[in-house]
């Protein structure tokens, strides 16, 4: 709709507010940002013109808008050296509440190009979405899922304990939200959803990416209580996820997690050092750090309150469609808050001390554990896990601090508990290039569910509000932090009894 609107698409002008938005978007770029502000407003109130809202009336000018983005997908997917992944956003955000999916397809145009996108605009409903997804397969024979993201936009929804509609959730909705949506985006430029202050009190570094997110939902027009963030944050949905597998049978929160940027300009400009912001008003100037972006009677977004991104990673057997979403299917992913670390995490019952100073720990790890987004099934083995960690710094960042892992468990009276180790550090204040250990869980009960996850942490930085204040020989605000401590967090991997 953008893109038409701005080229002054003729069917799309017919309708009077189209026309308006279109002129707004032709004045510049003031006015081509309050005018998409205006349509990301009505899509969260249901207040758009029919001509872009009624799928019927719809249906040509998104065809036309699909087939497009299908041919540019195909132009440049080259296997092996660069794959391009099919997909949409699934916009829903029923009142500013950020419901938003991302919707990834394994397969090419020939099956992609047999549909047309679900849109929020036809439900907003993810149960709706995962039917739509569920057809797709039955009628091409192909693959798709659904990963959400900016939970911590959701006002507690994303992680909630009832469905859609307020209800609560049972077996049939937990089979479908773990089928449907494997992954689940930890961190991106509106904030890092990973863990929140309130939340994980005894965590040194939950407060990471939270400052000025945690007032409102995604259009600002609703304000947070501090009672929402258990269904914002991934640990916290991790741990219910436990609490409604007792409950239901089935753990709808059993997903792996990956980062994004969620740019708007197709630039993957994530460091610290190169950041370009959200969209085009953002891009790098004087003004940007202390500029008010979004604004409402409850809440603002400053420049300064965005992250310059994150980055999913995969560990796939190859570089195409397939492999890469077979690898997302099965949770072999991890998220980085805009570094490039090299992660590997693995779990299992016969890993040794010797092993983490092996040359190539995923050796052990794939022929003795299982890696990062699996299970690991007692079955009848009483002992304690173990687990391998190694961490490879980002050929052109910081070195790397320490290595944490986060474990979650449902004790036996149906309370839930986390607790963070500390497994390995760097031996000085400059850090590593590479850290790897052998843990082993001396707290561990054979009786109760549980996860773990790594989260690795670099040593502080420049954050990228200090690096335009020294390019632009500015002074910024305040509280914007002038350091960052960049970090990547695995998938977890879940121990049943």
């Amino acid at each position: 709709v953008m893109q038409s609107l701005l080229d002054g698409n003729e069917e799309l002008t017919k309708d009077p507010q189209l026309a308006r938005w279109s002129e707004m978007m032709a004045q510049g770029p003031k006015q081509a940002q309050q005018a998409a502000a205006e349509i990301i407003k009505g899509l969260a109130n249901n207040t758009l013109p029919e001509a872009i809202s009624d799928p019927a009336k719809a249906a040509k000018f998104a065809k036309a808008v699909w087939q497009d983005y299908l041919s540019t997908a195909e132009r440049f997917n080259d296997p092996g050296r660069f794959t391009s992944l099919i997909g949409y956003e699934f916009s829903s955000q029923p009142k500013g509440d950020n419901m938003h999916r991302v919707v990834v397809f394994a397969d090419g145009a020939d099956k992609a190009g047999q549909i047309l996108p679900f849109s929020s605009l036809m439900s907003a409903d993810p149960e709706d979405l995962w039917r739509f997804l569920h057809n797709y397969e039955q009628k091409t024979g192909g693959s798709v899922l659904a990963i959400p993201h900016n939970p911590n936009l959701s006002n507690g929804r994303m992680f909630a304990l009832v469905d859609f509609e307020g209800s609560a959730i049972d077996a049939e909705y937990a089979g479908k939200r773990k089928r449907w949506e494997p992954l689940v985006e930890a961190t991106q430029i509106k904030g890092d959803s990973e863990a929140h202050p309130f939340l994980s009190p005894n965590d040194e570094f939950a407060a990471f990416g939270n400052s000025g997110w945690e007032e409102a939902n995604l259009t600002l027009q609703t304000a947070k209580t501090d009672e929402m963030l258990g269904g914002e944050y991934v640990r916290e949905g991790l741990k219910r996820g436990l609490m409604l597998n007792k409950q239901t049978g089935v753990n709808p929160f059993k997903f792996g997690l990956i980062g994004s940027t969620d740019s708007h300009t197709a630039l993957a400009t994530g460091a610290e050092d190169n950041f370009f912001g959200k969209n085009t008003p953002m891009e790098p100037r004087e003004g940007r750090v202390s500029h008010i972006f979004k604004k409402s009677p409850i809440a603002q977004i400053a420049g300064w309150q965005y992250l310059a991104g994150g980055y999913a990673a995969v560990w796939a057997t190859e570089n195409t469609r397939r492999a890469l979403f077979e690898a997302m299917r099965r949770k072999e992913v991890y998220a980085t808050t805009g570094s490039r670390i090299r992660l590997r995490f693995f779990g299992g019952f016969e890993f040794t001390e010797e092993m983490q100073s092996a040359a190539n720990i995923a050796q052990h790890g794939y022929k003795l554990g299982v890696p990062m987004g699996s299970d690991l099934i007692a079955s009848g083995n009483k002992s304690a896990p173990g687990f391998l960690v190694h961490a490879l710094k980002d050929p052109q960042g910081r070195n790397l601090s320490r290595i944490q892992i986060i474990k979650g468990w449902l004790d036996a009276e149906g309370d839930l508990h986390e607790q963070i180790y500390d497994i390995a550090e760097s031996e000085n204040e400059a850090g590593s290039s590479e850290l790897s250990a052998y843990w082993l869980d001396a707290d561990f009960d054979s009786g109760l569910d549980a996860f773990y996850y790594a989260r690795i942490l670099e040593v502080p930085g420049m954050r990228w509000p200090a690096y335009d204040a020294e390019r632009f020989g500015i002074e910024i605000p305040e509280q914007a932090q002038k350091l960052v401590r960049e970090r990547a967090y695995s998938s977890p991997i879940w121990y049943q009894p």
